[in-house]
């Protein structure tokens, strides 16, 4: 990243009282309510390719391309726990809970195009809005509490989850999306030559959408579930590879359980993956 490029920078932390009179004009105390801020950045080259950057420990993500020319984030942290939701301890037996703020912390920086936003998202879920110019990668993720949608974004996209699901829309590019606790389901306008890509869980299906001229040569496995295809898929296995070991010459034959596969004569390199779930590969209409 260039260091004397103008750097843009954008902090807000946000109090849930007072921005609930400032922007939803509810009183009441920061736990029964959600707290909503919004920030605009100012992107350095207008109308070029650019990245987002964005990691939460909970709440959900949704990502928007649109004709616009900054990044727009809307930001809400959700409503906090009922005091009837919690356990009184025996050392405050007749003493009245005192509700705790609902505030958050939400920083974005840019440089280059590149847009870097974090939170304080371990405190309490946040869900994130995020409306970016098209042609924009994301490398985003979240761990609990909420699920990845990606919409009309052309780029590179990285996507991770641990419990959500991850879903991407009519998208463009190559893409990376894995999760452990969901089902990963991708459509794609196009797909970029020669990229390779991967789409994997553990606990739920994996469903890829492909455009039907691509060229991709596919790996495939799921371990308690079925692989269904709508391209002309002709399916085979590696042999079983022989290992030798340094125990008294022995020999050790180890069978690889992934199913290849090429489509429109082969390219990059697709894998999909899933243990408890089935593998759709469609062919877009």
């Amino acid at each position: 990243m260039n260091s004397s490029l103008p750097r843009f920078s954008l902090l807000r932390r946000v109090v849930g009282g007072i921005s609930l009179m400032l922007l939803t004009g509810i009183y009441g105390t920061a736990s029964a309510q959600a707290t909503k801020e919004q920030l605009v950045v100012v992107l350095s080259n207008p109308g070029k390719p650019g990245l987002v950057n964005v990691k939460l420990v909970g709440g959900s993500i949704t990502v928007i391309g649109y004709s616009g020319k900054d990044v727009v984030i809307d930001a809400t942290t959700r409503a906090g726990r009922q005091a009837t939701s919690r356990l009184v301890p025996a050392n405050a037996a007749g003493m009245k809970r005192i509700d705790t703020s609902s505030s958050f912390d939400l920083t974005a920086d840019e440089a280059n195009n590149q847009v870097s936003i974090k939170t304080s998202s371990w405190k309490n879920p946040i869900d994130l809005v995020i409306k970016v110019p098209q042609r924009f990668s994301l490398q985003i993720g979240t761990v609990q509490h909420g699920n990845i949608t990606v919409e009309n974004v052309s780029g590179e996209l990285e996507v991770s989850n641990v419990n959500g699901s991850i879903q991407l829309n009519d998208v463009s590019g190559s893409a990376v999306a894995n999760t452990v606790n969901g089902g990963v389901k991708a459509t794609f306008k196009t797909v970029t030559a020669g990229a390779p890509m991967a789409f994997s869980t553990v606990n739920g299906a994996v469903d890829v959408t492909l455009p039907s001229s691509t060229k991709a040569a596919l790996k495939l496995k799921s371990d308690h579930g079925e692989i269904y295809s709508d391209f002309d898929l002709v399916a085979e296995r590696s042999p079983a590879k022989v290992n030798r070991t340094n125990q008294a010459s022995m020999y050790r034959v180890s069978i690889d359980d992934w199913t290849y596969g090429k489509v429109n004569g082969g390219g990059a390199e697709i894998m999909m993956k899933s243990l408890q779930g089935n593998i759709y590969i469609r062919k877009a209409k």
